[in-house]
């Protein structure tokens, strides 16, 4: 760093050593003596001591921490009020010099919590101060926001001070990227948005702390939001390369997590088989999953699609024969999900096959969010600005990110022209994280023709020739039965593929597929078309001997071809199959 290394003698060296030699002697003839302390169950004032010379000097000893509070635990016992008030607040001054050693000594600042926590009279000023100073130090010492998060939430700090503490951060530096996240865990408190998803902002909510690490976060309501815009606006056009307030603008942007629930109930009478897909990935098996048919409730065992699944957003049961087979009947279904208090309703009518009770994407604002008048206007006013700054900066890849997501929050089947050019740009310009771009593409693309499907009311899903590198989503396809995946750029049909229950015939011609196991149990398959893959052997297409209705599959173009009787051990492995092409 600029500095004239100075050349040493050796007699300097042999001193450096020997004084090296002589600090360790002590300092391990101290770690022993603390080490026979505890051993022995000695808990008094000299070990405190010992520990204190020790942790000065190396304040990441973890097992040293753990003894000093077995001493001080011990103390307290022995000690009145005012006497263990006085250790402590000594204890506080000893670990601000631990923390100048080591300004991000996990040990320190673990220990300056579980003391603060005991103190019979803690002075949270002081360590709001203490946390002032360090951060002006270091505006991005993760220690100390989590030690500023505790003493907000133990002494009751107003959720709209710490919002000006993050404002005066942010005035100060635009860079700040722990301030901004901080703001996005506070605003959806003092700024909800209404439980009926007006645009109007609410009263702040009673409780002043900010949240736990565990807080299910909500929306900011529309008038804040569009402020927030504003704000971070002003940053990245101070600075469009720093990343910080990109990640803001990308959390205003994004939706509330999704309410938990049923999102879809499929029962086929065929196959005797009820099919039920969740908001979230969930263990049906202790979610409390109750079937009711027709008013009685059912014994039956949950399973998830693909045994690689513990937790999965589509359980499927198999009812007892003859429960609902008869065409004739009519049963009414109820899949009862008792952790959550929420249930749906299904009714199999008489001469039907098959039937469900399903949310869309569009009803669930799945991918995009109805948008207010105002807020479509300011998201227009926004896009245009970043298009300019774009302007300025064609190679900003933060830019170019922030265009697409602008894009698809406005409209996103509208603008997918331009999000795939945007998309081609950004590979370009960031070769390095272009297989990132590749399969976010994939996901809006995916998005858009889920919502097109919807649309045109239709069980067909075709997505060919758009450069997919991964699927996503696939719970939305429960009730697809005809999947076109051609021409594109997929190495693998994943577990989640196990989700499409209904499916008939699946064509994947023209990619680079050498993984099937997302084929697994699909009861209603029959074709398979998987022309010029990378299908090498037998075991490649074993997971397809689990489909009993296969029988049209077509396996040319794909190494496993120029292998010797291979139709007849196909035959052997897939002896449903009547139509076999290689």
């Amino acid at each position: 760093h600029g500095r004239v290394k100075v050349k040493t003698t050796a007699q300097q060296e042999e001193e450096k050593k020997k004084e090296r030699e002589k600090k360790l002697k002590i300092y391990v003839a101290a770690r022993d003596a603390c080490f026979s302390k505890r051993k022995d169950g000695v808990f008094d004032e000299e070990a405190l001591q010992l520990t204190q010379q020790l942790l000065s000097s190396n304040p990441d000893f973890a097992t040293l921490w753990n003894y000093r509070r077995e001493i001080l635990m011990h103390l307290e016992t022995v000690k009145d009020e005012d006497e263990v008030q006085k250790i402590y607040e000594a204890e506080l001054s000893f670990l601000e010099s631990c923390l100048k050693v080591n300004p991000k000594s996990y040990g320190s600042w673990h220990h300056r919590g579980w003391v603060s926590a005991r103190l019979p009279r803690p002075d949270w000023a002081r360590e709001l101060s203490l946390c002032d100073r360090c951060l002006s130090l270091d505006d991005r010492n993760f220690h100390c926001w989590d030690y500023r998060r505790m003493v907000v939430k133990m002494s009751g700090v107003p959720v709209k001070q710490e919002l000006e503490f993050t404002d005066r951060l942010i005035g100060s530096n635009f860079s700040n990227y722990s301030s901004w996240h901080y703001r996005s865990t506070l605003l959806p408190l003092l700024h909800p948005e209404s439980p009926e998803a007006t645009s109007q902002c609410g009263d702040p909510p009673h409780s002043s702390s900010p949240p736990s690490p565990q807080t299910h976060f909500h929306r900011v309501c529309e008038e804040q939001l569009l402020k927030e815009y504003e704000l971070v606006q002003n940053a990245f056009f101070t600075d469009p390369n720093d990343q910080s307030a990109w990640f803001y603008y990308r959390w205003l942007l994004g939706r509330a997590e999704r309410e938990e629930m049923i999102s879809c109930v499929y029962v086929s009478r065929e196959g005797e088989r009820v099919a039920v897909a969740f908001s979230r990935p969930v263990n049906a098996q202790s979610a409390g999953l109750l079937l009711v048919l027709d008013g009685q409730p059912q014994r039956v065992e949950w399973q998830s699609v693909h045994p690689h699944f513990k937790h999965s957003p589509v359980w499927i049961c198999d009812l007892p024969p003859g429960t609902i087979s008869d065409i004739t009947n009519e049963h009414n279904l109820t899949v009862h999900w008792t952790e959550k208090h929420t249930h749906r309703d299904c009714a199999l009518y008489t001469g039907r096959s098959e039937s469900w009770c399903r949310d869309t994407a569009t009803d669930l604002e799945l991918f995009r969010s109805e948008l207010s008048v105002e807020k479509t206007s300011v998201l227009q006013s926004e896009l245009q600005s970043v298009n300019q700054l774009q302007e300025l900066e064609p190679l900003n890849k933060w830019c170019l990110l922030t265009i697409i997501l602008l894009m698809r929050a406005l409209d996103p089947l509208g603008y997918e022209k331009e999000t795939l050019a945007h998309f081609q740009t950004l590979r370009e310009v960031d070769s390095m994280r272009s297989a990132y771009y590749s399969d976010l593409c994939s996901k809006f693309m995916i998005e858009n023709t889920i919502l097109k499907m919807e649309y045109a009311e239709v069980r067909v899903f075709s997505i060919s020739d758009r450069n997919l590198t991964t699927l996503c989503h696939l719970d939305q396809l429960l009730l697809v039965t005809h999947i076109n995946l051609s021409s594109n750029q997929l190495q693998r049909l994943p577990p989640q593929f196990a989700m499409l229950q209904c499916l008939e015939v699946v064509e994947a011609d023209n990619n680079s597929i050498e993984n099937l196991e997302g084929v697994h149990h699909l009861p209603k398959l029959e074709e398979v078309s998987l022309k010029n893959n990378k299908i090498s052997t037998l075991a490649d297409l074993e997971p397809l001997a689990s489909c009993p209705r296969l029988k049209h599959l077509d396996l040319r173009g794909n190494p496993i071809t120029q292998t010797g009787n291979v139709e007849l051990e196909l035959a052997e492995l897939l002896p449903s199959v009547t139509d076999l092409l290689l």
